[in-house]
């Protein structure tokens, strides 16, 4: 990371070669800066520079101005691109520290000292200074020594503070963000069965969220560390995502509780119409039967009518139960006891065919499975382990709360949603404006 910087460079020194006159410092002669060619000049760099030129317009912005006991007074006028090692961690609500490192390239400290000519003063028009992202906090002058292969070496820095202004992102980052957040909301108060609207609405959301986060990271340096606005970018995101979600939720109770009752009231309608096709089909043989002769039962109140078929007196039922339980009431009689009777020994057999089915089964399978075996290794494990998941599942399953109405989990979420995004942006502001602030006090940058 670097930043660029127009800047005035004056250098003074004194060079006894050049008095002349009286030899007095208040006697002034300026030169234009083709002198610099014929004295001696101290051969500064700025080591932290990445690319610098000298203005040249209309002449040489170079000046050189020479007093009577020899002072020189060296002015240019420069712009260079400095480099700067930014931490961005609370960007964009961060105090950068920058600084511009002048140093001789060739000269050792046992040659030539350099220093800052009163100290901190030695700036001037830092107050004049107007940056479109940054404001200027605070600077400081400092010297040190540099330990080279060469030699060692006097340094000086210019060290400033530059607090990021937060305007532009609030409009361009921030403030978009809060609105897609609210406007995903907005599906809370839809009819959850409108699901067109509602998915749409969701992922309109999503995909606006996404397009923001692509756009604010291809404006800033590829670096590994999680920043301030990555935060807040990610938590929008969730948020949005979330609220998909919600409908997903509830989608899946409201269809499943109409599934699972449809599924219940089609099992019951297919128990009572094979009831009935067994009865009807019992009704057939037994009539036929008897038409032929080979009924049996007491049959002392038969008649045979003319036309060969039997004619059933009425019998009282002793029992008043039967007579209210037997879903026939056209069948009465005979037919309608030995119709119970048979039903009663029907479900007796088949309960038990189907219990001596199942051992007969699992007796059959004992006898296939050759002496000596058992599941052992990996498939023993592979099996118990998905064993136990459908168990725990199964657990889990029977832990969630039961939802009654679909309708409660869209008024929680009206309330919740707002409430925890206006906790986040609290704790956000908060700790990434103040504490930040605090932490930089801390470290004696300011």
């Amino acid at each position: 990371m670097d930043y660029t910087i127009t800047m005035y460079l004056n250098q003074y020194w004194r060079d006894e070669r050049l008095e002349y006159g009286d030899g007095r410092a208040d006697q002034q002669m300026t030169l234009t800066g083709d002198f610099a060619d014929k004295i001696w000049v101290p051969d500064t760099f700025f080591a932290n520079d990445k690319n610098s030129f000298l203005h040249q317009v209309t002449e040489s912005n170079k000046m050189i101005r020479l007093g009577g006991d020899g002072s020189i007074a060296y002015g240019m006028r420069f712009t260079t691109t400095l480099a700067c090692m930014m931490d961005l961690h609370y960007y964009p609500l961060d105090i950068q520290n920058c600084t511009i490192e002048i140093e001789s390239y060739g000269y050792p400290m046992e040659e030539i000292e350099m220093r800052w000519r009163v100290g901190k003063n030695s700036i001037v028009g830092t107050k004049n200074v107007q940056l479109p992202q940054f404001s200027l906090v605070n600077y400081n002058t400092l010297s040190t020594i540099q330990v080279l292969a060469s030699g060692r070496y006097q340094r000086l820095s210019l060290s400033f503070l530059l607090k990021r202004h937060i305007g532009y992102f609030v409009f361009q980052t921030f403030l978009p963000c809060i609105l897609i957040v609210m406007l995903s909301w907005v599906s809370f108060w839809i009819n959850h069965e409108a699901t067109s609207a509602r998915v749409a609405l969701g992922i309109t959301t999503v995909l606006t969220m996404t397009t923001i986060s692509t756009g604010v990271r291809a404006s800033l340096p590829r670096i590994s560390y999680v920043k301030a606005i990555d935060i807040y970018l990610v938590m929008c995101f969730v948020f949005v995502f979330v609220a998909l979600l919600e409908y997903a939720a509830v989608n899946y109770f409201f269809w499943g509780a109409r599934a699972k009752k449809k599924k219940k009231r089609d099992r019951v309608a297919a128990n009572m119409t094979a009831n009935s096709l067994s009865n009807q089909n019992f009704r057939t043989t037994y009539r036929s039967q008897a038409a032929n002769g080979r009924a049996t039962g007491a049959c002392d109140d038969q008649k045979l009518s003319e036309d060969g078929e039997i004619e059933l007196t009425e019998i009282a039922a002793e029992d008043a139960h039967v007579s209210n339980a037997f879903p026939y009431p056209s069948i009465e009689g005979e037919e309608r006891d030995h119709m119970l009777r048979h039903n009663t020994r029907v479900n007796t057999n088949n309960n038990h065919a189907e219990y001596h089915g199942d051992h007969q089964i699992e007796n059959t399978a004992r006898l296939r499975r050759p002496s000596g075996y058992a599941v052992k290794g990996k498939n023993q494990r592979d099996r118990k382990m998905w064993v136990n998941i459908r168990q725990r599942a199964k657990d889990i399953k029977s832990k969630l709360p039961e939802v009654k109405d679909v309708n409660n989990i869209d008024k929680y979420s009206r309330l919740m949603f707002p409430l925890l995004f206006l906790i986040f942006n609290a704790w956000y502001w908060v700790y990434y404006s103040v504490l930040s602030n605090m932490a930089v006090t801390a470290d004696g940058q300011v």
